[in-house]
């Protein structure tokens, strides 16, 4: 199957440009000046199917780097299968998603990644890759590390929080490290003092305080930047790159920004929710509502400028790029878990679906670039993680991961209009974008167009990575 792609705007994050995009079976095989030929012969006259982009920007598919599909927690799983979940991934957007295989304290991680590989082969619709949990830092997790890394796997996330759960403690974050500084790869962590939270959320409960709410203010600011400083230090002490996963605290920002000064390989992600939504707003809205909103890190207080932050950092490139930490978890059955206790609200919000556009309103606003939105969510999570090339930009050689964006369209979010998520409310319910995904193609197949997905699952195939390509 051939396809040209006509009269759009291709934005890649060196630049924009009027374009045709010429996609050969899975792989773009051109970029040509529009209406052009190619060996003396009219393109359009030799080709299966023609997109009409007039008016549109034509941009790489999105990279989700963080999600949690089906993953298990607090005693009930998220929502989203990986069919589910990458479906409505691709109504926004995202042609490529990298999940989180689980490892809790005794597996082994390497079994865990063949056990992920079962649940996604054959439900993706998208394409999809793995970074590996380790929970415990034992002999065995680093001989896996190495075993990991030749099958793709080429970042590991570890916890300073959920004590026995996640949690790794200094001296096993140092031995993680210490491998990855040698084996080349990328240490992800979740930076909060899980000590410090554990003692204000037994001190909130004692004092009767119980309110979704109380998720937040019991995860200071405070505990994410002493985590975050923590762990650059280690990432300093032993060579290896750090790549701090969903920054919500402006001063957690100040941190990454100084160490990057300092020359150190440190990153940093954000996500919508710390742009868009707030402590006193959505954590503090009436009765139990605010259990919709309760993910860790918690949202941060619109009246201390957390989210302005956020923006700044994205501007700037203290932070490089956004991810959504996808994690769904309905309200019946499984947020009212936590009624009468906020600590027993599973941790998650679902945003796969709307990342997308939810950046794109920060080019309206003019917060970002057309470039920088296009390098935020699908080059720099191609480069970060190993996929640039064949991911994250159109240029011949790439996958033919395409999404033709109207920005004279309206997206209107919400149960019952954009929301394919398996979730039985939306996060982002009456948010209003200036812009639309109209035509998504995943390796040169049309999944979605024209309000209608044509996906299929099992389309989506395991992306095998390469080490970072993102070190100074």
């Amino acid at each position: 199957m051939k396809t040209l792609i006509t009269g759009g705007t291709v934005v890649n994050a060196t630049g924009r440009g009027l374009a045709d995009v010429l996609i050969d079976g899975e792989t773009v095989a051109a970029v040509l000046e529009p209406g052009s030929t190619l060996l003396g012969f009219d393109v359009a006259a030799h080709v299966d199917r023609v997109i009409d982009a007039r008016g549109k920007y034509v941009i790489p598919g999105g990279i989700d780097a963080h999600t949690h599909m089906e993953m298990p927690f607090g005693g009930t799983s998220a929502s989203d299968t990986f069919e589910t979940g990458t479906r409505a991934a691709a109504w926004g957007g995202t042609t490529t998603i990298v999940d989180f295989v689980v490892q809790y304290p005794g597996e082994n991680p390497v079994d865990q990644f063949a056990l992920w590989q079962d649940k996604a082969a054959g439900s993706c619709a998208i394409d999809y890759g793995f970074h590996q949990i380790l929970s415990d830092v034992q002999d065995s997790s680093l001989d896996a590390m190495d075993e990991l890394i030749a099958e793709g796997v080429t970042s590991f996330k570890l916890f300073m929080a959920y004590r026995g759960v996640f949690l790794s403690d200094d001296g096993q974050i140092l031995r993680a490290m210490q491998k990855a500084a040698t084996n080349g790869a990328m240490v992800m962590m979740h930076a909060e003092n899980g000590s410090v939270i554990d003692v204000l959320v037994r001190q909130a409960l004692e004092a009767g305080d119980t309110a979704p709410y109380f998720h937040g203010t019991t995860r200071p600011w405070q505990a994410e930047e002493e985590a975050t400083h923590r762990a650059i230090m280690l990432a300093d002490l032993t060579g290896a790159p750090l790549y701090v996963v969903h920054v919500s605290a402006k001063q957690a920002v100040a941190q990454i920004a100084a160490a990057r000064d300092r020359g150190l390989n440190v990153f940093g992600e954000t996500c919508p929710q710390y742009l868009y939504l707030s402590l006193e707003e959505h954590l503090g809205a009436p009765g139990f509502e605010g259990a919709k909103w309760v993910c860790s890190t918690p949202l941060r207080s619109r009246a201390e400028g957390h989210q302005d932050h956020m923006w700044r950092a994205l501007r700037t490139n203290d932070l490089q790029l956004v991810s959504t930490d996808h994690c769904p978890f309905c309200m019946k059955g499984q947020k009212e878990m936590g009624l009468g206790d906020f600590s027993k609200i599973p941790n998650g919000i679902g945003s796969v679906e709307h990342r997308m556009d939810l950046l794109y309103q920060g080019v309206v606003t003019g917060d970002l670039t057309l470039e920088r939105w296009v390098e935020i969510c699908c080059t720099t999570p191609a480069r970060m993680f190993g996929m640039y090339g064949r991911k994250g930009v159109i240029a011949p050689g790439a996958d033919g991961d395409v999404v033709v964006y109207d920005p004279n369209g309206h997206t209107s979010i919400g149960v019952g209009k954009t929301h394919h998520m398996a979730m039985d409310y939306s996060a982002w319910e009456g948010f209003e974008v200036d812009g639309h995904v109209d035509t998504v193609l995943s390796r040169g197949e049309v999944v979605v167009d024209g309000g209608e997905f044509l996906g299929r699952a099992g389309h989506g195939r395991y992306v095998r990575r390469d080490l970072t390509q993102y070190l100074v």
